[in-house]
């Protein structure tokens, strides 16, 4: 993994994203490796090479206090590239002194990540007027996630993040997404019953992303359920059946696709 230290121009850029005014990313690339991420294709980047790099931009929050001070209030979403929480947040801590700046201004954030060390910032985060955290979960069986997502945090360390920050009275909500190719539909009580005894007050669902080379890198791991990526009908259908099951549960189910 080559870890290296740049220099940002602009920190908050315009986001076409739902509910977000704009986008945070004090990090470009993303340790966490996911066989499935699409962002490669966002920014660019070769397939091989995403997942060996990573750049802080260690000016990121001196250039945010600036424009904080010219910026129409709006919400900014942390982050939407990569993963504001990834490992190498641990000595940086960019995400940390970016969340200082915009509770100067209290910015409306909604932050979205796959590890348990946003349960660092707690003390932050809860001091902001209107914020929301995410926690992004396609599966409940971590060996499936050891395949695909190999250095994110394990599946059960999100889950106690996410009751933690929202026993404190922060939102929170679950990205179940994307939703791994061997969930049936039975499994759903169950995973959505954990969501919710684990303080999600939302679930956004979302299927994989198949932008070109993604397919491809993913295949090999579900030998038996491939074919179920690519059908739109099986999605449609899961999603259905979870917003039946978020009504009961007096939770709110809204689709990413």
């Amino acid at each position: 993994m080559k870890i290296t230290e740049t220099k940002c121009k602009t920190a908050l850029s315009k986001s076409s994203l739902p509910g977000l005014d704009y986008s945070l990313n004090p990090y470009r690339g993303c340790q966490h490796n996911c066989a499935y991420c699409y962002v490669p294709n966002v920014l660019r980047i070769p397939r091989n090479d995403w997942g060996s790099f990573v750049e802080a931009r260690k000016n990121i929050p001196i250039v945010l206090s600036k424009e904080l001070k010219k910026k129409k209030p709006g919400v900014v979403g942390i982050s939407t590239v990569t993963d504001p929480y990834q490992p190498v947040e641990k000595k940086y801590k960019l995400t940390r002194y970016c969340l200082e700046q915009l509770l100067r201004y209290d910015f409306p954030v909604h932050i979205q990540t796959k590890s348990n060390l946003v349960t660092r910032d707690i003390d932050i985060i809860s001091k902001f007027s209107e914020t929301e955290v995410m926690l992004s979960i396609g599966t409940l069986n971590d060996s499936e996630r050891k395949s695909l997502e190999p250095f994110s945090s394990p599946i059960q360390d999100r889950l106690n993040a996410m009751k933690q920050i929202s026993e404190t009275g922060i939102k929170t909500s679950v990205f179940f997404g994307p939703i791994y190719p061997t969930i049936k539909k039975e499994d759903l009580s169950k995973i959505i019953d954990t969501f919710v005894s684990h303080g999600a007050k939302e679930i956004m669902v979302d299927k994989f992303n198949l932008k070109p080379g993604v397919f491809i890198n993913i295949e090999n791991f579900f030998p038996k359920n491939k074919h179920i990526m690519k059908n739109i009908d099986y999605y449609n259908d899961l999603f259905n059946e979870i917003k039946k099951i978020g009504q009961k549960n007096n939770v709110k189910v809204f689709s990413a696709f």
